[in-house]
C-alpha cells in the first residue's frame, strides 16, 4: 500500500465553475499508484469542488442561476464582513460541498464520460484557492 498527499494551488478569475479536472490527473498520474481511493478537500468555506456535466456549457449556466434562486445576494444576512457576495457563498458551499472522492482505476480516475472536477468559486472576485489531495492505494 503506498499513500500520496499535496496541497495543490488554483488561481480562480471569480465566480464561476473552474474545471480543474487535468491538474488533478496530471497529480495522480505522477503518483504512480495505479488502483486506490483519491480524496479531495477544498480548504475554504467560500468555494466547493462538484463533479459535474463537462460538456455543455449550458449545465454551468443553470447551476449559476440555481445557486441565485437558492442563496441570493442581498440584505438579510448578518454575516457580510467581506461584502455582499460573503455569506451567500458560504451557504453555496454548504450546498454543493468541499471534498470529493474519486476511485482510481487502471491508473486514471475513473470518473464518467460526461464529468469533469470543478472547483466552484462562490465569491465574485478573483481569489487562490487551496485543494488537499490524498491518494491512497497501490
Amino acid at each position: 500500500m503506498q499513500q500520496s498527499s499535496a496541497i495543490l494551488p488554483f488561481e480562480t478569475r471569480g465566480r464561476a465553475l473552474h474545471d480543474i479536472t487535468r491538474e488533478i490527473a496530471v497529480w495522480q498520474r505522477d503518483t504512480g499508484i495505479r488502483e486506490g481511493l483519491l480524496t479531495l478537500l477544498c480548504r475554504h468555506t467560500s468555494a466547493s469542488l462538484l463533479i459535474q456535466e463537462n460538456a455543455a456549457p449550458e449545465v454551468h449556466l443553470d447551476i449559476a442561476a440555481w445557486f441565485e434562486r437558492l442563496a441570493p445576494e442581498g440584505p438579510g444576512y448578518a454575516h457580510d464582513d467581506e461584502g455582499p457576495d460573503d455569506m451567500p457563498a458560504h451557504l453555496r458551499a454548504i450546498l454543493t460541498g468541499v471534498s470529493l472522492q474519486i476511485p482510481v482505476i487502471d491508473g486514471r480516475l475513473a470518473l464518467g464520460t460526461w464529468q469533469g472536477i470543478y472547483l466552484a468559486e462562490h465569491r465574485r472576485r478573483p481569489h487562490r484557492r487551496e485543494i488537499a489531495v490524498h491518494l491512497i492505494g497501490a
